[in-house]
């Protein structure tokens, strides 16, 4: 080979190399950009998958689908009802008039005992509900000490009460015992991946159980990087009997005044829409995030960092809606 044709043939083999590399490096950022999205959209399917069995039956009570058949609930402004530590304010847990309720743009002012409460996420929405759990208790064991229950009859008013002795004038033959179910769902700034340099947002759960044979209400993280939630409830407003009954008219925020019965005593819960917006954990590299976040009732300027975001949404219809008398 003369000295031209090895400089020809170093030039050409350059060039190759020169696009293989490219390539490579093209492939390699678009399958780091393909895994991250897929990371977040997982992330946001297993928040909603999480939520939507509890959302879809709130306000079922086992035997009964009346909520003023369940004696020994109360609301907030009723004496305590029953001793339930760190509950979120007076009869959080038993208030079953409201199966279905929210904070708009806010954490509720309540009295929930944990750190993760002070560092609720500004602007984030907050949704409760309130339920039995689907299949009843059996007969043994039966109902444990400490537990809230109802104690759920076709023929007869139902009771809360709790474990493990069941009221007098219940049978196994006209009633059955189910475990009552209260959950609150909020976003806090915290998470348990955060670390001093990188706080991690994360979607939580204050949830009844029982702790050291007591009803307690206790702080459960459900995800970390869920760094808000919005929630719309969709109403139905018209008059029992008339056409339209049963279907949707409107979707309005938590707190709305036509979720007021005082205002109009017809008004039902039918669906929960639901917004999520899931961060990555991590930042990365040579991406900056510009978008203007617009959904539901909040709009969030870009955060130009380099956190990669998503937003998902999902409409859940409830199962067991009813009037609230």
């Amino acid at each position: 080979m003369t000295l031209i044709e090895l400089m020809v043939a170093l030039a050409i083999g350059s060039f190759l190399m020169i696009g293989a590399v490219t390539v490579f490096m093209q492939s390699r950022t678009t399958f780091r950009i393909t895994e991250s999205v897929s990371r977040l959209q997982e992330n946001a399917r297993f928040a909603l998958d999480r939520m939507e069995p509890d959302i879809r039956m709130a306000s079922y009570w086992g035997l009964t689908a009346r909520t003023n058949k369940i004696q020994g609930r109360a609301t907030p402004v009723d004496p305590v009802a029953f001793v339930v530590t760190n509950d979120c304010g007076v009869n959080w847990s038993v208030n079953l008039a409201t199966p279905v309720t929210g904070n708009n743009n806010g954490f509720p002012p309540v009295t929930c005992n944990n750190a993760f409460s002070l560092a609720a996420q500004a602007g984030a929405d907050t949704l409760v509900v309130r339920r039995v759990a689907e299949d009843p208790v059996a007969p043994v064991p039966g109902p444990v000490a400490g537990t809230l229950y109802v104690q759920s009859a076709r023929f007869q008013d139902s009771q809360i009460f709790v474990g493990p002795a069941i009221p007098p004038g219940y049978t196994a033959a006209n009633s059955q015992t189910h475990r009552l179910i209260t959950n609150g769902y909020y976003v806090s700034t915290q998470s348990t991946l955060s670390t001093p340099a990188n706080p991690i947002p994360s979607l939580r759960v204050k949830r009844l159980t029982t702790v050291g044979g007591n009803p307690t209400v206790v702080d459960e993280e459900i995800l970390a990087g869920v760094e808000d939630m919005q929630i719309q409830f969709g109403i139905d407003t018209d008059v029992p009997g008339t056409a339209n009954r049963g279907s949707i008219d409107r979707y309005v925020n938590p707190g709305d005044p036509l979720l007021n019965p005082a205002l109009n005593p017809n008004t039902e819960i039918l669906a929960v829409r639901m917004w999520l917006r899931v961060r990555a954990e991590r930042v990365e590299n040579g991406f900056v995030d510009t978008t203007n976040y617009a959904y539901a009732d909040r709009v969030t300027p870009a955060p130009n960092d380099q956190f990669r975001r998503t937003v998902v949404t999902k409409t859940i219809y409830l199962r067991n809606a009813r009037p609230p008398t």
